[in-house]
């Protein structure tokens, strides 16, 4: 018998183990997260929250609150670029957003991770089947048919954990990834890299020069973050192992020069704060599953910091993986249905990487000087915006039942989205008003499956007695176009969106993405049927003829 029995052993306490710990809870299952550092990070190792990653935000309660700890809105998409902060050569340009505004109920945000870590774990905590405890080592992870059994460390002794599941969430080098024998794919470091971080008044200095991010062609070419648009910012440069540099080279000394080159002031009043080496690279595991034990986050797939990607796309892998888990630990799924996360997330992963890569490549010519000021900051400010990576991206899976229509393609995948409820894509956006009251269409979805179906289709009873037959949490929501016939949910758009018609219907999965799809009402009493076929597909509760459509 285990000191410690539960659903789900998360090792790793930043922000994607946090987010798995909060959501096995939101899901219903048990939790043990350890973290062999003693608290959150005290680095802002990233900054920038994604639209998606705040839509997930959002729905755990938590946008007002992060959203007052991070930067302003209207500076947090401003890139400046010239030799120093104060330099005559200095150029700013801000991301235009105005055209993703229609697409999300919220939108980019900018929290240090330090701050943001602290909401996270907080909210965990005060979540019932979570243990999270930091300054905890786990020394042993092995599985077997049944589960996984580890040893975990602290101050206060040693404990055995038995769980059904294990996720590590335990960093680009991941030792959990090691121990499995999971290599990385992707070219050599691209360089090693430091980040200073510092207190200093610059305000004075950039009354009209204030951007989240500076590009900086100094005497030692950097780049500058916002921290807090206060007095707190980073500073992200490297050194050459081949020619002789080495971290040991970053004395205070060296440090504060760094600071003041880059600043443009020679004599800047500095307090260092601390030094922090790391590798930059664009590598993703081989595979992110090895029979229980589940890879998510830097573990699975490290980009480079240009883009912001990296959180946001572990904070993905959590949000997909752990429905699943559910659904398969309540007996509502298939053990099939977990194969569906490599599916799904490998290919998220791989292209996330690329796109931090190629951002990567950007600002290399920047700071070699191929590029101009000018002609660079257009670049930089462009791949700011990147609704159609972030919101775009779409799963192909057994847990996807086809429609046979194909993807959007816009001009720019990376910068463009174009809303649709295509199965496998995330369920789209859309205004809509509930009992007088203005709200998304996501703001409707909870913790289980979510069928939309215009008033008055026979889909929303089929969908009870689906649900009723299967035991699976689904929730019919009719929307109206006007009101006129008593629906609570009313919207004139919203059957154009997501392309049903005036008869059809759309099952959306626990994480936001739709399931299934169709454009046909009902004319007889099989919508039940149907959707029973839909379920067992999608939950891989047993092999199935080819869904009607």
């Amino acid at each position: 018998m285990a000191d410690i029995e539960v659903d789900v052993l998360i090792v790793g306490g930043g922000p994607v183990g946090l987010t798995a710990a909060l959501e096995c809870s939101r899901h219903g299952l048990t939790s043990l997260l350890v973290e062999r550092h003693e608290s959150t990070s005290i680095f802002p190792k990233a900054r920038l929250v994604s639209t998606r990653t705040m839509e997930l935000v959002r729905a755990w309660g938590l946008q007002d609150e992060v959203e007052r700890l991070g930067l302003p809105r209207e500076d947090s998409l401003a890139v400046g670029v010239g030799s120093s902060l104060t330099a005559p050569d200095f150029h700013r340009e801000v991301a235009p957003i105005e055209e993703d505004a229609p697409q999300s109920p919220t939108y980019t945000y900018l929290c240090a991770q330090d701050k943001f870590e602290v909401v996270l774990k907080r909210t965990a905590e005060s979540l019932p089947g979570a243990d999270v405890r930091f300054a905890t080592t786990m020394t042993s992870l092995e599985q077997d048919a049944d589960g996984v059994s580890a040893v975990v460390e602290s101050a206060h002794g040693t404990l055995t954990v038995r769980a059904a599941y294990a996720v590590a969430a335990d960093g680009a080098r991941s030792g959990i990834r090691q121990r499995l024998g999971i290599g990385v794919e992707g070219p050599p470091p691209l360089g090693h890299m430091i980040s200073i971080m510092f207190d200093a008044d610059l305000l004075p200095l950039l009354r009209d020069r204030m951007c989240a991010l500076y590009f900086l062609r100094s005497t030692i070419p950097c780049a500058v973050e916002a921290v807090d648009y206060r007095r707190r910012w980073i500073i992200q440069t490297g050194y050459a192992p081949e020619e002789g540099g080495s971290e040991a080279d970053f004395t205070p000394e060296f440090c504060v020069h760094v600071i003041r080159e880059a600043v443009g002031v020679p004599d800047l009043d500095v307090e260092l704060v601390g030094v922090m080496p790391w590798l930059q690279q664009a590598v993703t595991a081989e595979r992110f599953r090895e029979g229980r034990i589940f890879l998510a986050g830097d573990a699975a797939h490290v980009s480079t910091p240009q883009g912001g990607f990296g959180m946001n796309c572990g904070i993905q892998d959590a949000h997909n993986l752990v429905w699943k888990l559910a659904a398969v630990l309540r007996g509502h799924a298939g053990e099939a249905l977990l194969d569906t996360y490599s599916a799904e997330r490998c290919p998220v992963g791989e292209r996330t990487v690329a796109e931090s890569l190629a951002n990567a490549f950007i600002t290399f010519r920047m700071m070699e000087g191929e590029l101009t000021m000018r002609d660079a900051i257009a670049l930089q400010a462009g791949r700011r915006c990147s609704e159609g990576l972030v919101l775009g991206f779409h799963y192909d899976s057994a847990a996807i039942v086809p429609d046979g229509t194909v993807p959007p393609e816009p001009d720019d995948p990376y910068r463009t989205y174009v809303p649709t409820a295509r199965p496998g894509h995330r369920a789209p956006h859309v205004l809509v008003n509930r009992n007088g009251v203005g709200m998304s269409t996501l703001d409707l979805m909870g913790t289980g499956f979510t069928l939309f179906t215009p008033e008055g289709s026979g889909w929303a009873a089929a969908a009870k007695e689906a649900g009723a037959l299967t035991g699976t949490h689904l929730v019919p929501i009719e929307i109206s176009p006007d009101g006129r016939g008593g629906a609570a949910v009313t919207s004139p758009r919203w059957a154009e969106v997501y392309g049903v018609g005036s008869s059809g219907a759309v099952l959306v999965r626990p994480d936001g993405h739709v399931a299934w799809r169709t454009v046909q009402g009902l004319s007889d009493s099989s919508g039940a049927d149907t959707l029973v076929t839909v379920l067992d597909t999608v939950l891989a509760r047993r092999r199935q003829a080819p869904v009607a459509r």
